[in-house]
């Protein structure tokens, strides 16, 4: 048993040696194969061989303010302008009903002078006017509502009256409207005030003629030439101020050409020029009220699809010459009985520059006429 014990023990340690062997062999290995390879590689000897790690790169940012006077509070995201154009004055109209027509005005508490307006053909005096408890029928086109707001802002009393037909006439109508201006200027206590008259296409014939039947300090026509070659013009005809668009070429001709025959009888005129300029959604919204912008968007949107933009913008035919409407209606964006229809058409036929009453030339044409307050 002892025998047999000790030659197991034997074999053991000889296999236990082996291990130890094999192990002790291989570390050798690895410490040899160690040395080698750094002599082969060796480490840099100088600091300038090391490069230091590169930090990641940044992205520009802004510079960090340094002083509280430049820390800026978050902004809330900019809103688009709408219905900016605000007046001091108030619509507060009167109207009355006389000799077959519709008288409307309004007399600010310190009026300076008179003003009487003649629309164009399909406009009515209720157009110039927001509708209001005084005036429920009123509409307030947007030019013609902005140049009677300003004209309250500059203390002007305003009288508007609508023709008896669609257009105005020159025989009894010119009878009646003299009438209907001397009578409202005496019972208002007026007749001391400079007089003032802006016509409009046809109202702008019926002043050119009106003004030799009223004393006015000046008058404005507006997209119209005027009725001088049918009347004789007398010495003290009033000053007369000219507003026509780009477009409207053969008006441009005739216009100068009155222009030219009144300087001659030594009157003094002048000469406005509207230019067409790109239509976008910004200005419709802030000149129409009641006019949303997303709407706006949208239709500037189908002016495009619809190609009745050109590539900058501008309109390639006058606004009552596309069916921008049907185009709305047909992509259920409003419906057939849309309120607001006349007054966009009329900011497209502004911007569009060849006949359309305008508002945008407000500054020159007050201008015009308080120059010419203390008479001819």
């Amino acid at each position: 048993m002892w025998i047999g014990s000790e030659t197991a023990a034997q074999r053991h340690f000889h296999s236990s040696f082996k291990r130890r062997a094999v192990l002790y062999s291989s570390l050798g290995f690895i410490l040899f194969a160690s040395i080698f390879l750094i002599k082969q590689n060796p480490f840099p000897n100088s600091q300038s061989q090391i490069k230091p790690l590169e930090s990641p790169q940044k992205l520009p940012q802004s510079p960090v303010p340094n002083s509280q006077s430049e820390i800026k509070p978050l902004e809330s995201p900019p809103k688009l302008p709408q219905n900016q154009l605000t007046f001091s004055s108030k619509f507060n109209p009167s109207l009355y009903h006389t000799n077959g027509t519709e008288v409307i005005y309004q007399i600010p508490d310190s009026p300076k002078a008179v003003l009487f307006i003649a629309h164009g053909c399909t406009i009515h005096a209720y157009d110039f006017w927001d509708k209001s408890p005084n005036c429920s029928h009123c509409t307030g086109l947007p030019e013609e509502r902005i140049f009677v707001l300003q004209a309250l802002e500059k203390n002007i009393a305003v009288l508007t009256i609508s023709s008896l037909g669609e257009c105005w006439t020159f025989t009894k109508e010119m009878e009646n409207v003299e009438w209907i201006i001397k009578n409202w200027v005496e019972t208002n206590n007026l007749g001391n005030l400079p007089k003032f008259a802006i016509g409009a296409s046809s109202g702008g014939y019926f002043v050119s003629a009106l003004a030799t039947k009223i004393e006015f300090n000046s008058i404005c026509i507006m997209i119209a030439e005027g009725v001088f070659e049918q009347m004789d013009i007398p010495k003290n005809y009033p000053p007369t101020l000219f507003v026509h668009m780009a477009k409207d070429k053969i008006r441009a001709s005739l216009i100068r050409s009155n222009m030219a025959e009144l300087m001659e009888k030594g009157i003094d005129v002048k000469e406005i020029r509207c230019e067409e300029f790109p239509v976008d959604a910004d200005f419709l919204a802030k000149r129409v009220p009641g006019l949303e912008i997303g709407l706006t968007v949208k239709l500037i949107e189908v002016l495009r699809e619809k190609r009745f933009l050109d590539d900058k913008g501008y309109l390639k035919k006058d606004g009552r010459d596309i069916k921008w409407k049907e185009a709305l209606v047909e992509k259920k964006l409003i419906d057939e009985k849309f309120e607001l229809f006349r007054h966009i058409n009329e900011e497209l036929n502004v911007a569009y520059s060849y006949h359309e009453y305008t508002s945008l030339k407000n500054d020159e044409i007050f201008e015009w006429f308080e120059s010419h307050m203390k008479g001819n």
